[in-house]
């Protein structure tokens, strides 16, 4: 089957309509390596572009320029070999203003790989759009990258010739659940809801990685097939993950393992102390890249008054390298479909829900029907002078004075609150209860796969929220 568009709806519209517009226009487009950026904006412009070039991966100046040269000249034979970039773009002005009225579209895609050292290549493209596309009405300039460090400090925010030059950002996130449903359903796999979740629990809606999925098999056994056998397609991946996204990727890694080592998060204090980097702004813009990205959630933990900022690993598939393959040696053939009912199964599960809790919190919010409404969404634990220990994970804080105390539990069957869990829910509320600004009404909400069970403890939940609410 020839591959489709999943999704995308959002940004699909969005170029469909920067494209169409009555001026010259520079759209960034970014986000991490597979996710579907190069898919997208082919998908978009179809046959309407007039030019499309793509860096090669560590190759010289001159290969760049010979590339370059080659795919100008299909297009526009009189092109000219040039020595240098300032040249080259000079070469596509002028096939450029060789063509009939009408919107120009100009795709150069991988763009990072581009900026060899002393290319030159970054003040070319200056050049070529503040000194002659931005002064036309009909230039379509998208320029693409893996590299999120390098789109962002010398496209989207430049302080140099390109400075505030970018009309258009797109930042493309991996699928959401409803996006991957559509995925699996329209490549006929039949898989359940729930089949659909351990899919994202695992491989975090990354649109390449589902391609490699092969139907007839279950979820267990192509996450085994790709990622755990020794010669998976994906077994790999971590390593080329952050290489491809990051300059200097070893210091995004360290951050990165730090936070799998620490399911709650940590603050930046307990991040530099852990890693022994340097407390400067390199550290600051590398936590903001990794949260651009999607790697990790910043927070600000609830008890009432200021405190640190957390961070969290929150990519789905970095924990689960993290937690199964790094942490419990998963490397042998049938390994994660042996698993499938341990508790080091339902351990991971049950963070890995998590995960995809706040991967969904739009979802979430207007299941309960407040998506309206102004919310900030928390972590909580009692102060550590404090003996009761208590810990909540998601606190939805709503300023309608009501605080929705998240309980997040993925099982494969309704979930049985029984006494010895009532009880430390209460106990959770009790704590909280007693730290809350005494206005605020609290409302205990259990996030669950298939919704809980009716027995003599349900009654303490408030508000239900199952699986399929996050599928909307």
């Amino acid at each position: 089957m020839k591959e489709q568009l999943i999704g995308r709806e959002t940004e699909r519209k969005a170029l469909q309509e920067y494209l169409h517009s009555e001026r010259s226009e520079f759209i960034a487009v970014y986000g991490r390596r597979r996710v579907g950026k190069t898919f997208l904006i082919k998908q978009v412009i179809d046959t309407e572009a007039s030019f499309m070039f793509t860096g090669a991966e560590n190759v010289s100046l001159e290969e760049q320029l010979l590339n370059f040269y080659v795919r100008l000249q299909k297009c526009y034979p009189a092109a000219k070999r040039c020595q240098t970039w300032i040249e080259s773009f000079n070469q596509l002005e002028h096939y450029l203003e060789s063509l009939p009225d009408g919107n120009k579209i100009v795709f150069i895609d991988e763009l990072p790989w581009l900026d060899n050292v002393r290319s030159g290549f970054v003040s070319a493209l200056e050049l070529f759009w503040n000194g002659w596309a931005a002064h036309r009405t009909d230039i379509k300039l998208i320029v693409c990258g893996s590299a999120a460090s390098w789109m962002l400090d010398n496209i989207v925010n430049d302080y140099g010739g390109l400075y505030h030059r970018v009309t258009h950002q797109i930042a493309l996130m991996p699928f959401t659940l409803a996006e991957s449903k559509e995925y699996f359903d329209t490549y006929g796999f039949n898989y359940s809801e729930t089949n659909i979740a351990e899919a994202y629990m695992v491989l975090g809606g990354i649109p390449y990685y589902y391609s490699l999925m092969q139907q007839g098999l279950s979820v267990a056994q192509n996450i085994d097939k790709l990622v755990i056998a020794p010669n998976g397609e994906l077994s790999n991946e971590m390593p080329l993950l952050f290489r491809s996204l990051f300059k200097h990727s070893d210091d995004y890694v360290r951050i990165i393992e730090a936070l799998s080592q620490k399911n709650k998060g940590l603050t930046r204090s307990e991040l530099l102390r852990v890693t022994k980097m340097h407390n400067n702004a390199r550290f600051t813009q590398m936590l903001q890249e990794l949260t651009t990205c999607g790697f990790i959630r910043c927070f600000e933990p609830y008890d009432g008054k200021k405190r640190q900022l957390m961070y969290q690993l929150i990519d789905p598939f970095v924990h689960f390298y993290y937690q199964m393959v790094i942490k419990n040696g998963l490397r042998s053939a049938h390994q994660w479909e042996q698993m499938q009912n341990s508790p080091l199964y339902y351990t991971w599960a049950g963070l890995a829900f998590e995960m995809l809790c706040f991967n969904h919190l739009p979802q979430i919010l207007t299941a309960l029907g407040i998506s309206g409404i102004k919310t900030d969404v928390y972590s909580w634990c009692s102060p550590a002078s404090a003996e009761d220990g208590a810990q909540i994970d998601m606190v939805i804080n709503r300023a309608d004075h009501c605080v929705n105390i998240c309980e997040m539990k993925f099982t494969r069957g309704e979930y049985d609150i029984q006494k010895t869990e009532a009880t430390k829910m209460q106990h959770r509320l009790d704590s909280f209860a007693r730290y809350a600004e005494p206005s605020k009404t609290l409302s205990l909400t259990m996030i669950t796969t298939l919704g809980v069970k009716v027995n003599m403890y349900s009654s303490i939940v408030q508000k239900q929220i199952t699986l399929h609410d996050l599928f909307q």
